[in-house]
């Protein structure tokens, strides 16, 4: 079968086999989970069997759990006596056990699992529990169940947006007090702000059940439960709830690359063995996480994972997910020390092709169970055709965030001064692409914010945010800082992807590094905060990285520039200017720091009458109004010279330039 990814990349052919074997080994499994007619959707129904359910006279509680020769519930109902309540052994190493009465359980009844393997007794978080909460005095977890009355949505159905201007956020940290922020917090006081900028998508981070703290959720132990540290389901249902009325997506960035090893708060040794649901041995650790690696190859393994994904698509109404890890999961080494320079560090025995074929099948689920979902994978390894269809010879993700481009300005910002910033570097990290494929383009995520790491702003500015950043203060490093800080989020928006991602409070140049509670910093919850006044305060200049972030969502929506294909106009590496053309629109910079260009030949697509729309350097974004934004220029034609304008491009500047309707 001749797929399309070769019509994409030629270059690919030479790799025909090893991508036509992938494909084999997806429609293999695919046999194995559902037959040949079967549906993923009607396969992935782990979480309406097991767990606890309510039925019409009492419960039923079922646990997958081969290994084990005995398994309990105990709990509050029974005053945590270990052996009052036996499950029975069904078949397929399936427990079950049916409670009377709708009081046997109730909520916020605390319980817990008793597994007896090889003679001895283990206590267990189930497995498909749906909320966890540490104990306050002996800090131990447990499971609690959750018999809320049933959310009534008053967003029944909504569409995503299109083209992606996703907001990046942690619910915990989001508040400025010093404490764990909560769900229904966050629903009234950041919601509001995150409408106002102009972003159409929320990224949650942090949101299945982990019980430490600083892993910013990526080390998770309960998958089908929300953190309890937020508040309730209902309250993260009402969130989601209220951020689809006001327009807005939401995404969970989900965690199937690994698992906490932790064994009486995580899967791991659910039933006393490690294969139950991981690889046994050194395969089965991250040697950097020090985490658990899942055996994607076993059925019973990806029932599991399936039925979690379509559990937070049904019963939370979460438009997508954000895949972590995925270099991690592709290949053995987890990408560690590799350089993907070329096309045979792809198709090589390194490669882990289960872990491949199961993104696949995620991907195809996902449509299944939303056809309007949306899957963004987070590869730094580049690996072909992740974002293109299955059907194609793709994985199936819509987007790749692009993972170089944050790396492009800390390398440029470290190494070298701003005189010395190569044009071509900047216009070919933001541009590249793998063919047909759609990117996530971004400055900063969290990951740049956490200590021992510096976000851009401070980057730029270092100890000058503390003592500088007065509305009427002039100083020199704050002025340099904020003009850079505004001009790679300009470029990189409307050049580096069909999407655009931002960390919450970077909008508006926030000053601290993120440092979660821990022994070293005395539990302090200075640095696991959002300081959200600074960008109010009339008095301070954050305000105009938040205005210019607000006005440059609107410019990019309002003008459709995410789905438009970049042309290089002209790229004038002695005068440090770059200029390209997308959508319609010609967005020129000058990185200069001491250079003003008067009357500068910029060259436009065509003929006309132009104006500058949006220039970094306005006054209301704390610029000095170099640029006209009324003037209307008109382009000509010269002897030498194409369809080009003459305008004034002060340094540290960039412009964004529309047409003029006759």
């Amino acid at each position: 079968m001749a797929y399309k990814i070769f019509e994409y990349d030629p270059q690919l052919l030479p790799y025909r086999k090893d991508i036509e074997q992938r494909m084999k080994n997806y429609e293999r499994k695919r046999r194995e989970l559902v037959g040949e007619n079967g549906s993923l959707c009607d396969f992935a129904n782990g979480h309406h069997y097991f767990g606890f359910h309510r039925t019409a006279d009492g419960w039923v509680y079922r646990e997958w759990a081969p290994a084990a020769e005995e398994v309990y519930l105990t709990g509050d109902m029974v005053e945590w006596r270990w052996l009052d309540l036996k499950l029975t052994r069904v078949e397929n190493g399936v427990f079950e056990i049916f409670l009377p009465g709708h009081d046997a359980l109730y909520d916020g009844c605390r319980v817990k699992t008793i597994v007896r393997h090889e003679g001895k007794l283990l206590e267990r978080i189930p497995l498909y529990i749906r909320r966890v909460c540490q104990d306050p005095v002996t800090y131990q977890w447990v499971g609690v169940i959750t018999d809320e009355p049933e959310y009534r949505w008053k967003k029944k159905q909504f569409t995503p947006p299109r083209h992606l201007c996703i907001y990046e956020c942690h619910i915990g940290m989001a508040q400025e007090e010093e404490k764990v922020g909560t769900y229904r917090e966050f629903r009234e006081k950041i919601l509001p702000r995150v409408k106002a900028l102009g972003y159409n998508t929320l990224q949650i981070m942090a949101i299945m059940e982990h019980p430490y703290y600083g892993s910013f959720g990526y080390q998770v132990s309960s998958f089908f439960a929300a953190s309890s540290r937020y508040g309730t389901p209902n309250e993260l249902k009402a969130l989601i709830d209220e951020a689809h009325r006001m327009g807005i997506a939401v995404l969970l960035d989900l965690v199937h690359s690994h698992a906490i090893k932790n064994t009486a708060e995580g899967i791991c040794e659910f039933d006393g063995t490690v294969y139950q649901f991981f690889h046994e041995g050194s395969r089965g650790e991250h040697p950097a996480w020090g985490t658990m690696l899942f055996n994607y190859e076993k059925n019973e393994v990806l029932h599991f994972l399936l039925s979690n994904l379509k559990f937070w698509l049904e019963e939370y109404h979460f438009d997508g997910f954000r895949f972590d890890g995925v270099t991690s999961m592709l290949y053995h080494n987890h990408g560690l020390g590799v350089n993907f320079t070329d096309y045979s560090k792809y198709y090589s025995l390194n490669t882990d092709t289960e872990a491949l074929t199961y993104l696949q099948l995620a991907n195809e689920l996902i449509r299944q169970v939303n056809p309007q979902a949306i899957t963004v994978a987070e590869d730094m390894s580049g690996m072909p055709g992740m974002c293109l269809p299955i059907a194609d010879g793709g994985i199936g993700f819509d987007y790749r965030l692009a993972m170089g481009q944050p790396d492009l300005w800390i390398r440029l910002c470290k190494m070298q001064n701003d005189a010395q910033w190569n044009m071509w570097d900047i216009w070919l990290e933001l541009s590249a692409r793998r063919p047909g494929e759609k990117y996530i383009g971004y400055v900063e995520s969290h990951d740049q914010a956490i200590v021992g790491d510096k976000t851009l702003i401070f980057r730029l500015c270092d100890s000058h945010m503390y003592y500088d950043m007065d509305r009427d203060n002039p100083d020199p490093e704050v002025a340099r800082g904020m003009a850079l800080h505004k001009m790679a989020r300009m470029v990189t928006m409307t050049l580096g992807g069909e999407g655009y991602l931002n960390f919450m409070g970077n909008e508006f140049g926030h000053p601290e590094w993120i440092d979660f509670p821990r022994e070293g910093n005395g539990w302090s919850h200075s640095h696991c905060r959002r300081l959200w006044h600074i960008a109010d305060d009339p008095n301070l200049k954050y305000q105009y990285l938040q205005a210019f972030d607000g006005a440059m969502l609107d410019f990019v929506k309002k003008h459709r520039v995410l789905g438009g294909k970049a042309n290089c106009l002209y790229v004038d590496q002695g005068y440090q200017v770059l200029v390209f053309e997308r959508a319609g629109v010609v967005f020129a910079f000058n990185f200069s720091p001491y250079n003003a260009y008067e009357g500068y030949w910029l060259p436009v697509p065509s003929g006309g009458k132009y104006r500058v729309a949006l220039s970094s350097d306005e006054g209301r974004f704390g610029g000095l109004d170099r640029v006209s934004t009324d003037y209307v220029y008109t382009a000509i034609r010269q002897k030498n010279r194409k369809n080009s304008l003459q305008i004034y491009l002060p340094p540290r500047t960039g412009i964004c330039m529309i047409k003029v309707k006759k």
